[in-house]
């Protein structure tokens, strides 16, 4: 979700912090209540696995991902197992950070395990969410930009941030608008560093996802050029490393930690408002920012099944074919159902 720019210092300052936050250990939650037990027990298979003194390594985005809305929907504490939480500023660093095994599950977009298979990484995705209105990023320009077309963007610099799904969501832009990547100047920028250069004139435009948007078309008259369910993909993932998957003391956490966080989107899809308010207060941003990103990224948790394998490896077939990523993969390799009784409660 994007935020609205009231006091723009304050702004820049709060996204550059998420920045700062990547790969920084933020806090950490444990519980043993009897129901979390249950629960624990439940996702082991021998259901002999105590999960108190597991600890699961959790990549986050900061104010915007899973710890702010786990604490929002008041499920933070029920987590039976010790979680460390780390902060990145997009989905590419954190899936570099669980490759090196430092991370052993994070939430991101489309277009990261793409990139991260295509590369060799040994992740996989476990679990997934569906935008039900569609894409969730856009392409904005900045206030008083000539440019009122996609056509337009021909020569022109655009901020984004590659192997993220703002990544994806460009490159299915200019293909409808029958332009390639290699018709534009594609700046490759962190959303702290973009915020700044896009609000600075350095660049065209800037391929986003939210509240990145809501900010600049509130805080800095922006205008989005290209948004909707024509673009990129309705998908975004919970990734994890496939050491920690093969560990039944992990896996089972990480049956327990979805099961919750699927419950906590589901929570805030149902009370947008709260939700808004909590990550207003999270992130440092104004709340008429995150209730509207609260309402645009509402998502659904949705099976990891033979729908998603096919939406992941369309994308590998396009990055492929532009010359984004070095081979074409087989995501059926990088892909796992077995945590689907997440979705259901189970």
């Amino acid at each position: 979700m994007k935020s609205r720019r009231k006091l723009l210092v304050l702004s820049v300052i709060a996204l550059s912090s998420l920045a700062a936050a990547a790969c920084s250990s933020s806090s950490s939650s444990s519980s043993s209540s009897s129901s979390s037990s249950t629960a624990a027990a439940s996702a082991s298979p021998s259901g002999s696995i105590n999960l108190s003194s597991v600890t699961l390594n959790i990549g986050d985005q900061k104010g915007t991902g899973a710890e702010a809305v786990l604490k929002a929907a008041g499920l933070l504490s029920s987590l039976p197992f010790h979680a460390s939480w780390s902060d990145f500023t997009s989905g590419p660093p954190m899936l570099e950070a669980m490759a090196s095994g430092s991370v052993d599950i994070g939430g991101v977009g489309d277009a990261p395990p793409v990139f991260a298979a295509s590369g060799g990484e040994a992740v996989e995705i476990v679990g997934a969410r569906a935008v039900p209105t569609g894409d969730q990023d856009a392409l904005v320009v900045p206030k008083g930009s000539t440019i009122t077309s996609i056509a337009q963007l021909k020569g022109k610099k655009i901020a984004y941030g590659s192997g993220s799904s703002a990544n994806y969501h460009l490159l299915t832009v200019l293909t409808k608008a029958g332009l390639t990547t290699k018709g534009v100047t594609m700046v490759n920028l962190q959303p702290a560093e973009a915020l700044a250069a896009f609000t600075s004139g350095s660049v065209d435009a800037w391929d986003i996802w939210p509240p990145y948007v809501q900010q600049v078309v509130a805080q800095d008259g922006a205008k989005v050029l290209a948004i909707g369910s024509q673009y990129g993909s309705p998908y975004s993932y919970e990734v994890a490393s496939k050491a920690a998957v093969a560990n039944p003391a992990k896996a089972a956490a990480i049956q327990v930690y979805l099961t919750t966080l699927d419950k906590a989107y589901v929570w805030a899809s149902a009370h947008p408002d709260a939700w808004g308010a909590a990550w207003s207060a999270a992130a440092g941003l104004p709340a008429s920012v995150t209730d509207l990103a609260a309402t645009v990224d509402s998502t659904k948790p949705v099976a990891v099944d033979s729908t998603i394998t096919a939406s992941e490896q369309s994308l590998v077939t396009q990055f492929y074919k532009a010359g984004l990523i070095p081979t074409n993969v087989n995501m059926s390799g990088y892909i796992t159902s077995q945590f689907n009784s997440s979705v259901t409660g189970g």
